[in-house]
């Protein structure tokens, strides 16, 4: 079964080639384009793994990454975390929430293809 991935980004430009990455290693994408967008799209959708900015309007990744944490329906489902802040205590945030992964931008593609291939064979 094809695997869905769910990314959740407010800056355009990362949306679309991200979209196109991940399309492009054969998974079924969905976006988002701020926090809200994207619970609403977790909670409808139950992708296999999201790929969740951190600093968006409405709801921030970090709350979007505890309320599907707090639904029993969604365990199953991986949080990968982008972020321009690579601080430790961001990072420790990310990860104290629910996040299975944590990447800083700028990022390589080639690296995040490779995880999400790493973080979906896994589950």
């Amino acid at each position: 079964m094809n695997k869905k991935v769910l990314i959740a980004d407010d800056e355009p430009n990362i949306l679309i080639s991200l979209e196109f990455l991940m399309k492009r290693e054969g998974w079924q994408v969905s976006v988002a384009r701020d926090g809200n967008e994207a619970l609403a799209a977790i909670l409808s959708q139950k992708p296999d793994l999201v790929l969740l900015d951190v600093m968006m309007p409405g709801k921030t990744g970090f709350e979007v990454c505890q309320a599907a944490r707090a639904d029993e329906s969604l365990a199953g489902m991986k949080i990968l975390m982008l972020t321009a802040k690579g601080r430790d205590t961001d990072v420790a945030q990310g990860m104290g929430v629910g996040a299975d992964a944590y990447m800083t931008k700028p990022f390589s593609t080639k690296e995040l293809a490779a995880k999400v291939r790493e973080m979906l064979a896994g589950g």
